[in-house]
């Protein structure tokens, strides 16, 4: 029988979240004021959230400032037959690779690069269409994020 999928438990859970997303630093005793709890009621869950796999690790995002220099693009990868796993390996190498998706349609790929220079973009362009087993790739270069949800 299948395990599952993590489910978040109550509204609580979704408010906690929230202001987890916000602020992943906040500390317990906040988070527990801004949720009108207590704090071990909020330790209690994050334990639950991180057991069940709801929570699986905590990050930084960076400032738009910092973001605004460089440049982000999306490239649709197709691959030849059976070369996916030496794709993926050799593309999980690159620190520019922010997320990698199997997708349908046009492409097997989709992969969100972040490069410091168009001119390291470009290198790296020609370094993926170089790997064994890949067979084509667009790119689309990101002008303006209009909208992030992505936390």
């Amino acid at each position: 029988m299948p395990t599952p999928l993590p489910a978040v438990k109550d509204q609580l859970d979704r408010d906690l979240l929230a202001l987890l997303q916000a602020n992943a630093r906040e500390s317990t005793a906040n988070l527990a004021r801004k949720l009108g709890v207590a704090r071990t009621t909020v330790l209690a869950r994050l334990t639950r959230l991180e057991r069940d796999g709801v929570i699986v690790g905590y990050t930084v995002r960076l400032g738009q400032d910092v973001t605004d220099r460089g440049v982000s693009a999306y490239v649709g990868i197709t691959i030849s037959p059976k070369a996916a796993r030496d794709v993926t390996r050799r593309l999980a190498r690159f620190p520019e690779l922010r997320q990698l998706c199997s997708v349908s349609g046009e492409f097997d790929y989709l992969a969100l690069l972040r490069a410091e220079s168009t001119v390291r973009l470009d290198a790296l362009l020609d370094e993926i269409g170089e790997i064994d087993g890949v067979t084509k790739t667009t790119t689309s270069v990101v002008l303006a994020v209009r909208t992030d949800r992505t936390g």
